[in-house]
């Protein structure tokens, strides 16, 4: 090919310019556009989106090909990109708008099931798991290359409609480096991208009973809008167990005997749970609320902001101190 037949260099800001006018089309017609947007250098910053991208970074397949995609999604050239179950969607722009098309395959109901068994007790809520507030031994065991969560090359299928003929191509790669910075944004994704369900790791049917002190207890997260869950006062609606039950009575209608108004603080809640002598799971099942909900109350300085019966819960528990 002689240089006259080459295209006419087009910068990226041009590139930009057009496609945008493009997903502006695609809009008008109905389309959800959910573009990539990295701010910094960074790709991804939260514990999902980074073990996503270091994940595929450990193969020696991709880890060849994929830097191609980090100028590519940091200049914002992924337009468009949506995770369904098994399939990533995604539009590339490059010299011309491409699709890209990447199917996962679902996570083994074996590997699920053992990812279960050993998370098994080790995760307090669903807010714990999504903002990646897990221990060592839990991280290990979602990450892990062979057993965890993230799925291996082969399970990945990859097209995409430029005219490269590699298998992975840059807008393949800045693609797989956007589902990355979506984790971040939406880490339950990741579970439905392998078909299986995040509630499940934290559901009442699964027995965790060698976690506890031999009460067989069992936790789950009531049914919540996630966008309540980052709140300070997360209310879970399980049905009282029977230690909580009696606990509950106990502390119901007890008079204050004369005492002061209970202040809810940070550091009045910790001192109320410490004279009973609880862990935070215990004393979230006395109030009814989640362990996550407790150690984050504990962190906050000033007065906190709770529902009703929220307060209701404490100050109860606080006259029978």
């Amino acid at each position: 090919m002689s240089y006259g037949e080459w295209r006419p260099y087009v910068s990226v800001a041009q590139r930009r310019a057009k496609a945008a006018r493009e997903m502006n089309k695609l809009r008008k017609k109905g389309m959800a556009v959910e573009p990539i947007e990295i701010q910094g250098r960074n790709i991804a910053h939260t514990f999902w989106g980074e073990a996503w991208c270091k994940h595929l970074e450990r193969f020696s397949d991709f880890a060849n090909r994929l830097p191609r995609g980090r100028t590519y999604v940091r200049n914002g050239s992924v337009c468009h990109l949506a995770i369904r179950k098994g399939k990533i969607e995604a539009i590339v722009s490059g010299s011309a708008l491409y699709k890209v098309d990447i199917h996962i395959a679902p996570l083994s109901s074996d590997k699920w099931k053992t990812v279960r068994k050993q998370c098994a007790g080790h995760i307090g809520s669903i807010l714990e798991l999504l903002q990646g507030q897990l221990s060592s031994q839990v991280m290990d065991i979602v990450t892990d290359p062979a057993r965890g969560l993230f799925p291996q090359p082969g399970d990945i299928k990859l097209h995409c409609d430029c005219p490269d003929w590699a298998d992975m191509c840059k807008h393949v790669a800045a693609v797989l480096y956007g589902v990355g910075a979506r984790l971040d944004e939406r880490p339950e994704l990741l579970f439905m991208l392998r078909k299986v369900d995040h509630e499940e790791l934290i559901s009442a049917e699964l027995d965790i009973q060698t976690a506890t002190r031999g009460e067989g207890k069992r936790r789950r997260l009531a049914d919540q809008d996630l966008s309540k869950l980052f709140g300070i006062d997360i209310e879970d609606a399980t049905p009282p167990t029977k230690k909580r039950a009696s606990l509950q009575r106990k502390t119901a209608h007890h008079p204050t005997k004369g005492k002061k108004t209970f202040i809810p603080t940070g550091a009045a809640i910790a001192r109320l749970r410490k004279q009973f002598e609880m862990t935070r799971s215990q004393f979230a099942d006395l109030i009814s609320v989640s362990p996550a909900t407790v150690a984050n109350w504990e962190s906050r300085r000033g007065k906190l902001k709770l529902q009703k019966r929220t307060l209701e819960a404490l100050t109860r528990a606080w006259s029978r101190k």
